[in-house]
C-alpha cells in the first residue's frame, strides 16, 4: 500500500518556508538532521572490487571493467515518541496529530506484582525520508562513484497514528509464530533482552525508556523493508539489477541491513546496530525526560558504473 504519496515533502517545506508552527526550545530540526548526515563514519565509503562487464557494438564486442563500491546512505528519520502530535522532528510533526481513536500515548505501568516489576510502555512511531537529499549526495561524492538510494526525502513510509489497528492492538501479528515463540526474532544480547519484534506494535514489557523507543524503532522499520505486511505503509524496497545491489529487508544486529545514527537526545555522528553497549551499561545517558527520541537509519549499498550491456561477473 502507498497511503502517504508525496505529502511530507509539501507539509515539510511549507513549514520550513512559513515557519507556521511554534518550535519548541528542544525540538530536533531539519537542518540539524541534515548536518548529522555528513559522517564518514557512517558513510563507510569502501572501493570493494570490480564489475566485469560484456559490451557490443557494431565492430565487435569488448570486455570492460569499472570499480565497484559500497556505502551506508540515510534512508529514513525514524522517531519514537510519547505523545501523538510531539514527534521530536519539529518540521514534520504536524504528519501524526491525534488521529480518531488514537488519542492518547505514552506510558503505561503496572506495578499489580511489584517482585515482576511490570511496565508496558507505549511508544508512536514516525519513520519518514531522510531530509538530507542534496546535501549528502555532494558529501558522499567527493569519496568517488556512489549508489542511489531508494528513499525520498520527507515521505512518509509509516506513521503509527494511520497504522492505529496494528500498532494499538498487535492484530493479526499477536497470533505469529515469531511473537509466540521464545528467543525469536528479539533484539538484545545474552543477559540484554530489549525486546521482540513480533508482534510490530507500539506496546512493549520493558522497564527501560530507550530500550523501549528503539525496539519499537526497529519494529517500525523491519514493517518499512518488507513488502505485503498488515500495516498501513509504504514499502521501501529497491530491485537489484545489473551493477546495482540494494539491502535486504532490516534484520535485528544485523550491520550487513542498517545501522542506526542517533538524533536525540544528545547528537551521535556514530552508526551502530542494537545493542551496541555492554549488558552492564544503563544508557542513562541516552535517556530523554520527555520519552522522545530520534534515529537517522543508514542502509548499505553496492554498485558499479555500467561500461556495457551485461555484466558478466563481479569481483567480489
Amino acid at each position: 500500500m502507498k497511503p502517504f504519496k508525496t505529502a511530507g515533502a509539501v507539509l515539510g517545506g511549507a513549514l520550513l518556508s512559513l515557519g507556521v508552527v511554534e518550535k519548541p526550545a528542544q525540538a530536533l530540526t531539519t537542518p540539524q538532521i541534515v548536518a548529522s548526515s555528513l559522517s564518514t563514519q557512517c558513510l563507510d565509503y569502501q572501493v570493494i572490487g570490480i564489475c566485469v562487464w560484456l559490451n557490443c557494438s557494431w565492430s565487435g564486442c569488448s570486455i570492460r571493467t569499472s570499480v565497484q563500491v559500497s556505502h551506508y546512505i540515510p534512508e529514513l528519520v525514524v522517531s519514537s515518541y510519547e505523545n501523538t502530535g510531539d514527534n521530536p522532528w519539529w518540521e514534520v510533526a504536524a504528519l501524526s496529530p491525534p488521529l480518531g481513536e488514537a488519542l492518547a500515548g505514552g506510558q503505561s505501568t503496572s506495578d499489580v506484582s511489584r517482585a515482576q516489576h511490570e511496565h508496558l510502555r507505549f511508544k508512536n512511531v514516525d519513520a519518514i525520508g531522510h531530509p538530507a537529499g542534496e546535501a549528502f549526495s555532494s558529501f558522499a561524492n567527493a569519496f568517488g562513484m556512489t549508489c542511489a538510494g531508494a528513499a525520498t526525502p520527507f515521505q512518509p513510509y509509516h506513521l503509527s497514528t494511520l497504522d492505529a489497528l496494528a500498532w494499538r492492538s498487535g492484530i493479526p501479528e499477536s497470533l505469529y509464530p515469531e511473537a509466540l515463540t521464545p528467543g525469536m526474532r528479539e533484539l538484545g544480547q545474552p543477559g540484554d533482552l530489549w525486546g521482540n519484534i513480533y508482534p510490530r506494535s507500539g506496546f512493549l514489557t520493558q522497564v527501560h525508556d530507550y530500550k523501549t523507543a528503539a525496539t519499537t524503532a526497529q519494529r517500525s522499520a523491519d514493517v518499512v523493508t518488507r513488502t505485503g505486511q498488515p500495516h498501513v505503509y509504504t514499502p521501501l524496497v529497491a530491485a537489484s539489477r545489473d551493477g546495482y545491489w540494494p539491502p535486504g529487508p532490516v534484520k535485528e544486529g544485523d550491520a550487513s541491513t542498517h545501522r542506526w545514527q542517533r538524533l536525540t537526545p544528545n547528537m551521535s555522528n556514530a552508526c551502530r546496530v542494537w545493542p551496541d553497549r555492554d549488558v552492564t551499561d544503563t544508557y542513562a545517558d541516552r535517556l530523554d525526560a520527555g520519552g522522545d527520541y530520534a534515529w537517522s537509519l543508514w542502509r548499505p549499498y553496492r554498485c558499479c558504473q555500467r561500461r556495457g550491456q551485461t555484466l558478466l561477473y563481479a569481483v567480489p
